[in-house]
C-alpha cells in the first residue's frame, strides 16, 4: 500500500488516490492522535485522554488496544508498542499537515493553503481535538496573512481584494487583516473606502473591546492620509549590551556558527559559567546577519524573586515589539501569529535563562530566524524533538581567566603580583562569575593588594565570593539551581558535598544516598541536567570545586554508608584476589561483588584515589575499623601495581587505626608490611625496626600463621639487601610456622620461597626439590598466584641447569598467569627474566620484545631503578 493521510479537512486515508475505509470516529481519532506526533511515542494514558477526554469508557485501554490492532490490519501500519507508549512513524511528505508546514517554511504559501479541504480534523470530537483544531486554524490564518503580505509586496493588490473583503467579514477584529485590506484599497486608488474601513474598525474595537487600533494599523491610516509615502518599518532591537570584559571561549563561539539546517542552539552550564555573556557577545558580533531585528527575553527560569515567565506573556511582549497592538488570546493563537510575523525575516531570538523545554517551545519562530537559548539545564527535549544543537560550557582555561583579570583590573596591577594572581585564578576554578566577583571587589578597593583578596579566598572561599548584592553572591546563585531540584535530587546534592574526593562512582553514590543503582542514576541525571555534577567518564561523577564547597555547606547527614560501602567492597575485591587470606566481616547493603581478578583489579584502579582519601577521612573521624580495613585490603593491589609509596601511606594509616583499636595482631601485621616497604625504598634501618616490633607482637600472640608471615617478609627484605643466607634462614623459619598453623596455601608459597633462596645460593638440586613440591601443592589447591611465582623459580633453576627450553616454557606460563591475575608488577619482572633467557640462547628479537614490554611496565609503576637498568641493557 502507498498511503497518504489527510488531516486538513475530513480525516481520510488514500491508497494510490483511492479513499480507504479506516473505521468509525474513535478509531480515526487514534490514528490522528498518533500521526500528529510525527514518530514520537504517545503514552497509553495520554492516548485515552486524547480520544475520549473525560468520557472514557470503563475498559478504555482494552478498547484502545483493539483500535490499534484493527488499524495495523486495515492499513498495514507499523504501530510500535514500547514502555513509553505507541509510536507511528510515516514519511512526513505523506501527511498533508506536515506538507503544509514544510511549504509554509519554504514560502510556498499558495501551494500550502491549497492543501486545506475545509475545517481541520472534521468529525473528530474531544477537548484535545478541539484545542488542536483551533491551533491548526491559527496556523492557517497566519499563512493566509503571510500570503496576503507577499501578494501586496508583489503588487497583486487588485486580485487580492475579493478574498480580503470576505476574510474581513469573517474576522472583523483582525487588525493585521484590516491593514492589508486598507493597503490594497489605497493602492487600487480607493482611499475613501480604505479610510471608511479604518473608522469602522476603530468604532468596533472601541465599542466591543474598549481598545484603540494597534500601532501598525494607525500607521497605515496615517500613511493613507499623508498621501501614500510608505516608510520602512524598523525591526525590534532588544539585545542588552554585551559584557565589556568578555574573554576566551574561542571554541564555544565557533560552535555557535550556523551549521546546515540547525537554527536553534541551547547553551547550557551551571550558574555563573557565562552562558548569557557568550550568547550576547556572539549576537553583537553578528548583528549584520539579522537586519530584520533581534528579540530578547529573560525567561527568569531560576530567578529567586519571580516565577518563570509564562510563554503567553513572552509572546505578548514579542508581538507588541513586532508591531502588533491587538494580541490574540490563547497560547496557540499567539504562537501562530508570532511565527507568521517572523516568517521570512532574518531575525535573532535570544531566550535567556530558560527553565524547561516546555517554556521554550512556543517561542520558537520557525526556520528563518536564528535562536539562542541559555539555561542551567541541558534541555534534552529541545535537542531531541526540535533538532537544537547543544553547547555545554565548562570553566575558563587558566590563561583566559588570567586575561579576564588583566582586562578587568589592568595589566599593571596584575603584573605587580603574578603569584597572587595565579592563586586567584586557581581558587576561582575558572568560573566566570567567581572571577567577576573577585575583580569587582578588587576594583572597588584599588589601593588594596590583591594578596588580601587571595588570602580571604584561601580561608573562606564562598564568603570571599560575595560582592554584597544577590547577583554577585556565589552562594545565592548556586542556591537558585538547587531550589529548582526535586527533593530527592536536592538531598543527593547535599550528601555529595560530604564525599571529599575528586570524583565518585555511581555505585558509591547509590550507597551514599541509600537508593538502588537504577534510581540513583536517574537522580544523578537530574543533577547533571542542572549542571551541578558532571559525568566526566561513564559511571563517574564530579563537581566543580566551588559547587562542592557550597554542597558541603548544606546540612546533610551521610552517616557511615559511603565508608561502609568502600570498606565492604574493598574487602570483597581483596578476597577475590587472595581468597586464602581471611578478612573480618564488614557490612554494607550496597557492597559490590567480583567475578574474577580482572574486575577486582579494575575496581581498585578506578577507586584507588577515593579509597586513600576515605581512609584519611575515616582516621580523622575515628572510624578506625574502616581505616584498618582499607589499609589492609589495598595491600595486595599495591603490590601487584608496584605502588610502594602508596602502600606505605595506607599501612601507616592502618597502623594508627590498629593502635587506636588496641589490636596487637593488626599492629603486628602493619609493622610487618611497613618493614618490607621501607627496605624496598632503601630505608633499611627503619624497615628493620618495624620488623622487630612485628616479631615481638606476633610472638606474644601465639599466632603461627601470622608469625610465619613476619619471617616471610623479613626473608624478602634480607634477599633485597643481599644477605641470602639470612633470607634462607627466615624462609625456613616461616615454612615451619606455616606447617604448624596447618595453612597449606602459605606452606606452598613458603616451599617456593625456600627453593628460590637455595637457587640464589647456587644449590639448584635442593632448589628444584622444594619448588617442585610447591608446584604440586599449588596445583592441588588451585592457587594460581602461587603457581605463577613457582614457575618463575623453576624457570630460573632450569636456565642455570642448562635446560633453556624448559626455562622459556616456564617463564611464558608464568607471564600468562600473571596477566590473568592482572599482577602487572610481577609480570614486568618475569618478562625481564624471560628476555634474559631468550637473549642467552640467541633469540635477540624475542628478547628485545620482552624487555621492551617490561620497561613500559616498570615506567608505568614508577620503578625507576629497574627501568634505568633495563633501558641500559636495551
Amino acid at each position: 500500500m502507498i498511503l497518504e493521510f489527510g488531516l486538513l479537512g475530513a480525516v481520510e486515508v488514500r491508497d494510490r488516490g483511492q479513499v480507504v475505509e479506516i473505521g468509525h470516529v474513535r478509531q480515526r481519532s487514534v490514528l490522528v492522535a498518533l500521526l500528529v506526533e510525527q514518530g514520537w511515542p504517545v503514552p497509553v494514558d495520554r492516548l485515552v485522554d486524547r480520544v475520549w477526554g473525560e468520557r472514557a469508557p470503563l475498559r478504555a485501554r482494552e478498547t484502545l488496544y483493539g483500535y490499534v490492532s484493527k488499524l495495523r490490519k486495515l492499513l498495514n501500519l507499523d504501530i510500535e508498542r514500547s514502555p513509553t507508549g505507541y509510536r507511528l512513524a510515516v514519511d512526513p511528505s505523506d501527511v498533508d499537515l506536515f506538507r503544509f508546514r514544510a511549504l509554509v517554511r519554504q514560502g510556498a504559501l499558495d501551494e500550502a493553503l491549497g492543501l486545506w479541504r475545509g475545517q481541520a480534523l472534521e468529525g473528530l470530537e474531544s477537548p484535545w481535538f478541539d484545542a488542536l483544531r483551533e491551533s491548526l486554524h491559527a496556523e492557517r490564518v497566519a499563512a493566509e496573512l503571510d500570503r496576503n503580505d507577499a501578494a501586496l509586496a508583489d503588487g497583486r493588490h487588485t486580485a487580492l481584494l475579493p478574498s480580503l473583503r470576505q476574510a474581513v467579514d469573517e474576522r472583523p477584529h483582525d487588525e493585521r487583516l484590516a491593514a492589508q485590506l486598507m493597503l490594497a484599497l489605497h493602492r487600487s486608488g480607493n482611499d475613501a473606502e480604505a479610510l471608511r474601513h479604518y473608522e469602522t474598525v476603530r468604532r468596533t474595537l472601541a465599542d466591543e473591546l474598549g481598545a484603540d487600533p494597534s500601532k501598525p494599523l494607525q500607521e497605515v491610516h496615517q500613511l493613507i492620509l499623508a498621501g501614500g509615502l510608505e516608510r520602512p518599518v524598523q525591526g525590534p532591537r532588544q539585545l542588552p549590551a554585551p559584557h565589556p570584559w568578555f574573554t576566551g571561549r574561542a571554541e564555544e563561539l565557533k560552535a555557535l556558527e550556523p551549521s546546515g539546517t540547525v537554527v536553534i542552539t541551547a547553551i547550557g552550564g551551571t550558574g555563573g559559567i557565562g552562558k548569557t555573556a557568550l550568547a550576547l557577545h556572539w549576537a553583537h558580533r553578528h548583528l549584520d546577519r539579522f537586519p530584520d531585528g533581534q528579540l530578547y527575553v529573560n525567561l527568569r527560569g531560576f530567578d529567586p524573586s519571580a516565577e518563570p515567565t509564562p510563554p503567553e506573556t513572552v509572546l505578548r511582549e514579542f508581538l507588541e515589539a513586532l508591531g502588533e497592538q491587538t494580541v490574540p488570546a490563547g497560547l496557540d493563537a499567539r504562537a501562530a501569529r508570532y511565527r507568521g510575523l517572523v516568517a521570512g525575516r532574518r531575525m535573532l531570538v535570544v531566550l535567556d535563562n530558560a527553565r524547561s523545554t516546555e517554556q521554550v517551545v512556543p517561542l520558537l519562530p520557525g526556520p528563518d530566524a536564528t535562536v539562542l537559548v541559555t539555561s542551567r539545564l541541558k534541555l534534552a527535549g529541545l535537542v531531541a524533538a526540535h533538532g537544537a544543537r547543544s553547547v555545554s560550557l565548562d570553566v575558563l582555561h587558566p590563561q583566559d581567566a588570567h586575561e579576564f583579570l588583566s582586562v578587568r583590573l589592568g595589566a599593571e596591577r596584575i603584573a605587580a603580583e603574578p603569584d597572587v594572581v595565579a592563586d586567584l585564578v586557581s581558587w576561582c576554578g575558572g568560573l566566570p562569575l567567581a572571577l567577576s566577583i573577585v575583580a569587582a571587589r578588587a576594583a572597588m578597593e584599588p589601593d588594596f593588594p590583591l594578596a588580601a583578596f587571595a588570602e580571604e579566598l584561601r580561608e573562606q572561599p564562598l564568603d570571599a565570593l560575595d560582592a554584597g548584592e544577590i547577583g554577585t553572591n556565589l552562594r545565592a546563585v548556586f542556591s537558585w539551581s538547587v531550589a529548582a531540584l526535586s527533593d530527592e535530587a536536592a538531598r543527593a546534592f547535599g550528601l555529595l558535598g560530604t564525599v571529599g574526593t575528586a570524583d565518585v562512582s555511581l555505585a558509591a553514590v547509590a550507597a551514599l544516598v541509600d537508593r538502588p543503582v537504577a534510581r540513583t542514576r536517574m537522580v544523578l541525571r537530574e543533577l547533571e541536567n542542572a549542571h551541578l555534577v558532571q559525568q566526566h567518564v561513564p559511571g563517574r561523577y564530579r563537581m566543580h570545586d566551588l559547587v562542592g564547597l557550597y554542597a558541603a555547606d548544606l546540612a546533610a547527614d551521610a552517616g557511615s554508608r559511603l565508608a561502609d560501602f568502600y570498606a565492604a567492597t574493598a574487602r570483597a575485591a581483596a578476597l577475590t584476589l587472595e581468597p586464602h587470606k581471611p578478612l573480618p566481616e564488614h557490612e554494607s547493603g550496597h557492597a559490590l561483588t567480583f567475578a574474577d581478578n580482572a574486575t577486582a583489579m579494575a575496581w581498585f584502579d578506578a577507586e584507588h584515589a577515593c579509597l586513600m582519601t576515605e581512609q584519611r577521612q575515616a582516621l580523622a573521624r575515628g572510624a578506625f575499623d574502616v581505616a584498618w580495613m582499607l589499609g589492609r585490603t589495598l595491600s595486595n593491589y599495591h603490590i601487584r601495581r608496584g605502588r610502594t609509596l602508596d602502600d606505605v601511606e595506607a599501612w601507616l594509616g592502618a597502623l594508627r587505626a590498629a593502635e587506636a583499636l588496641g589490636d596487637e595482631t593488626k599492629q603486628a601485621t602493619a609493622h610487618m608490611c611497613l618493614g618490607a616497604n621501607y627496605v624496598e625504598l632503601g630505608q633499611s634501618p627503619l624497615g628493620h625496626r618495624h620488623f622487630e616490633r612485628s616479631l615481638e607482637l606476633f610472638a606474644d600472640s601465639g599466632d603461627h600463621a601470622a608469625h610465619g608471615g613476619a619471617h616471610r617478609a623479613m626473608a624478602w627484605a634480607a634477599e633485597f639487601e643481599g644477605d641470602l643466607g639470612k633470607a634462607l634462614e627466615h624462609s625456613l623459619a616461616g615454612l615451619e610456622k606455616f606447617r604448624a598453623a596447618g595453612s597449606e596455601i602459605r606452606e606452598a608459597e613458603s616451599l617456593n620461597e625456600v627453593g628460590w633462596r637455595y637457587a640464589c645460593l647456587g644449590r639448584y638440586a635442593e632448589a628444584r626439590e622444594y619448588c617442585e613440591e610447591a608446584m604440586l601443592l599449588n596445583n592441588k589447591l588451585g592457587h594460581a598466584e602461587g603457581a605463577a611465582a613457582t614457575l618463575d623459580s623453576l624457570a630460573h633453576i632450569a636456565h642455570h641447569d642448562g635446560r633453556h627450553a624448559d626455562a622459556v616454557a616456564h617463564y611464558r606460563e608464568a607471564v600468562a598467569l600473571y596477566r590473568e591475575l592482572d599482577n602487572s608488577a610481577e609480570e614486568a619482572t618475569v618478562r625481564q627474566h624471560l628476555g634474559d633467557v631468550l637473549a642467552a640462547v640467541g633469540e635477540t628479537a624475542q628478547a628485545r620484545e620482552q624487555w621492551t614490554r617490561a620497561l613500559e611496565l616498570y615506567e608505568d609503576q614508577g620503578r625507576t631503578s629497574e627501568a634505568a637498568a633495563l633501558a641500559a641493557k636495551l
